[in-house]
């Protein structure tokens, strides 16, 4: 049994317009990198954090939090230490939150044996996310851990569809450099929303997934819209609509809030026009000489990875 394990847990973009709370896609080359040890020591702590800074203490680190979940149900004499070289901004909108919960929890199964199948391990990462959101959700999680688009049924009992993913989609991400705690975002929802909406919303949902089904990237554009969340949330992102707009009219198929933002992201077909809808979001910042961060990615089909 090996003792240490080196991962890749890359970033993520939950809701995806149409799907709040159960959609989600994985992304490329963004995400964290974690070094998970085990040793005689009893108990999960944190050796080290790279990068952006995130509590240390185990009782407010959501990798040691999630972690402590899985040895719940999978008790280990052996204890845990976790370094984190951290690339997602918490706070950013693309799963800071949940790379590093699930991709801790991840490495745990990794040096237990594979005691758990990668679907299982949501329950214990959500504990994690419930940490940083406080609220049980899988959006982000189950991409990361999934990998490509994720359908989450349930979450209570955990019940994951994976999509397929049409080979030319690429997806254009900007991130104003604002932190904006998923918590706060959620804080401003409406319990309650209109018939109307929720049907509209139902419509969006169900044919966005039969476009991944069919690689039909009309109807994908027709169905990149949010009727529920959007409204509310776009008003605490600078230029958002500016943004929305030029990246539309750059031909991208649709475009909308990244999980709960400030990050928004938009997909296209090919990176070509992935590139030239990149250019057009970043315009808006610039005038307003706002520091930004722009990732142009395809789907990660694999999710987390061993390296």
């Amino acid at each position: 049994m090996i003792s240490e394990v080196k991962i890749f847990a890359p970033a993520s973009v939950a809701n995806v317009s149409c799907g709040f709370d159960v959609l989600g896609f994985c992304l490329d080359h963004v995400g964290d990198l974690i070094h998970v040890k085990m040793n005689e020591k009893p108990g999960v702590y944190i050796e080290n954090i790279k990068g952006y800074d995130v509590p240390k203490n185990p009782l407010d680190n959501v990798a040691c939090v999630a972690v402590d979940a899985l040895l719940k149900s999978y008790s280990s004499k052996n204890g845990f230490s976790i370094s984190i070289e951290k690339k997602i901004k918490p706070g950013s909108g693309i799963g800071s939150s949940a790379a590093s919960s699930a991709g801790a929890v991840y490495a745990v199964n990794e040096l237990l044996g594979r005691p758990f199948k990668r679907e299982e391990l949501l329950d214990f990462a959500m504990v994690g996310e419930a940490l940083a959101s406080g609220e049980y959700h899988a959006d982000n999680l189950a991409p990361v851990l999934l990998g490509g688009f994720t359908l989450v049924r349930s979450i209570n009992p955990i019940d994951i569809v994976s999509l397929p993913c049409p080979p030319e989609l690429i997806a254009t991400i900007i991130h104003p450099k604002i932190e904006l705690k998923t918590i706060h975002s959620r804080a401003i929802l409406k319990d309650d929303v209109s018939l109307k909406k929720a049907v509209l919303q139902l419509g969006n949902l169900g044919a966005f997934i039969s476009a991944l089904h069919t690689n039909d990237y009309d109807l994908m554009s027709r169905s990149l819209k949010d009727e529920l969340i959007e409204p509310s949330r776009s008003i605490l992102i600078p230029k958002f609509d500016e943004i929305k707009n030029g990246a539309i009219n750059q031909g991208a198929l649709g475009c909308g809030i990244s999980g709960s933002g400030p990050s928004i992201f938009a997909l296209s077909k090919g990176m070509l026009n992935a590139k030239k809808v990149g250019i057009a979001m970043a315009e808006p910042y610039k005038k307003l000489g706002l520091e930004y961060d722009l990732h142009i990615s395809s789907i990660n089909k694999k999710g987390i990875k061993i390296l």
